[in-house]
């Protein structure tokens, strides 16, 4: 079979596609045709092995050769002691874990999958599993009339959080650079700004909940940046500031009358199934930037690695 693979990391040129061995499922796991893996911004990182948990498993080499978590396509083969799914069931999930989704066929555990909605295409699905969980999850609490703010709103967990926050019936501000801010816009955003041109932190109204996909501020800024009684939640950005959100930022969210720290994204099919049952419904609609070919993948991990992508990017090996 044919997959995309890379021995070290870098930039996007060390990936190459290869004909590679069929993997076989092992007890508890599926294999399937792959049909649709969405872009990650996990999947950059791993990629560039930056920022440093990135390397978790294999700080010199990659741990696993073939990127790409969330997958959808057909059930070719079960393993000892699956029963839920059978061979030709159409099904999706992210297989963060074991990766390998850029590729004709791979492996995942059965307890990662679930039913790909009718309704949806292999390609939508592939969109919902990660980015799906963080922007539920994100999002969550927020009500009517609240002030809320996505930072890195653009790409495909922004798009998502900018639709469910709006159902919630808040107040959506969506900061990213200024060519997806005709993007953010069309998805629901009241008010968009450029992050090269004004510092939301620094903003004349502060924000009930903060969810920042690309955190590289200062624990103060954030702070300031919050009404009494505000939620910041990080997602994602480099391990000096994450870690002094995990430290000073409950410390001064405390003394502040704040919440400031770091958002723990639940893995599985039932942190992700309501938002893919809201877009199968059309109540949230899915954004694909463009879908490439494997041959195409590094263009695709460079289009997400730029900030580019208007939503998400998928790949077909079809």
């Amino acid at each position: 079979m044919r997959a995309v693979v890379y021995e070290r990391y870098g930039s996007p040129e060390v990936l190459r596609v290869e004909d590679v061995p069929m993997p076989s499922p092992a007890a508890g796991q599926v294999l399937l045709r792959v049909a649709a893996t969405s872009v990650n911004l996990s999947d950059w990182e791993s990629l560039r092995g930056s920022p440093a948990y990135a390397r978790i498993g294999g700080l010199r080499t990659p741990a696993r050769r073939t990127l790409g978590s969330d997958i959808a396509g057909v059930v070719e083969e079960v393993g000892d002691g699956v029963t839920r799914f059978r061979p030709g069931d159409e099904v999706y999930g992210d297989n963060l874990w074991l990766k390998g989704g850029f590729a004709e066929y791979a492996v995942a555990p059965a307890a990662v999958l679930t039913d790909k909605p009718a309704n949806l295409t292999f390609a939508e699905a592939s969109t919902i599993p990660q980015a799906g969980a963080i922007a539920l999850q994100g999002t969550d609490g927020a009500g009517a009339g609240d002030r809320v703010l996505i930072n890195g709103a653009g790409g495909g967990s922004g798009s998502f959080a900018i639709q469910l926050a709006k159902r919630m019936g808040a107040h959506v501000t969506g900061v990213d650079n200024s060519s997806k801010l005709d993007h953010m816009r069309s998805v629901g955003a009241d008010d968009v700004i450029d992050y090269r041109q004004e510092d939301f932190t620094r903003s004349s109204q502060p924000y009930d909940l903060v969810l920042d996909l690309v955190a590289h501020r200062s624990v103060f800024a954030y702070r300031r940046a919050l009404a009494r009684g505000g939620r910041y939640r990080a997602v994602g950005g480099s391990v000096p500031v994450l870690l002094r959100l995990l430290t000073l930022g409950q410390v001064v969210g405390r003394l502040s009358g704040r919440r400031i720290g770091m958002l723990g994204v639940q893995e599985g099919p039932r942190h992700f199934e309501p938002l893919a049952d809201l877009c199968a419904t059309g109540d949230v609609t899915v954004h694909i930037d463009r879908i490439l070919s494997l041959d195409e993948a590094p263009a695709a991990l460079a289009h997400v690695g730029a900030g580019h992508a208007l939503g998400k990017v998928v790949v077909s090996p079809s």
